[in-house]
């Protein structure tokens, strides 16, 4: 059973960084495409990142290209997401998703909270 663990949110100020992390355990982590999600107050769940699952292709929201990087470590079983020059409506709970290859099962992270406020 997949099991994903996010960390890294914190408050930041306009204009600053952060980098989250997921760790995947309890499987072949290069059988996933790995993805973030977010919910910001009010709003439905949206995709912020995607990653293939042998890193061969990435994704982005239109509100986030440019200012967010995606990353993966398939030795390390972890994906990040790189986090520049953070607006207000970045504020929200960021998901780490993991969708199996073959089978199309989904999972997912409890989430961890980003706070953009100065």
């Amino acid at each position: 059973q997949l099991q994903l663990v996010e960390s890294g949110g914190d408050l930041v100020q306009p204009g600053g960084s952060l980098r989250l992390s997921c760790v995947a355990s309890g499987v072949s982590f290069s059988n996933y495409h790995m993805s973030w999600y977010r919910r910001a107050p009010g709003k439905e769940r949206e995709l912020v990142a995607r990653i293939s699952s042998v890193a061969a292709s990435t994704l982005y929201a239109d509100s986030v290209k440019g200012r967010f990087t995606i990353h993966r470590n398939n030795a390390q079983n972890t994906v990040d997401l790189e986090m520049k020059s953070l607006k207000p409506e970045d504020t929200a709970v960021y998901y780490c998703n993991a969708e199996e290859f073959y089978t199309r099962d989904n999972y997912w992270g409890r989430g961890t909270q980003v706070t953009v406020s100065s």
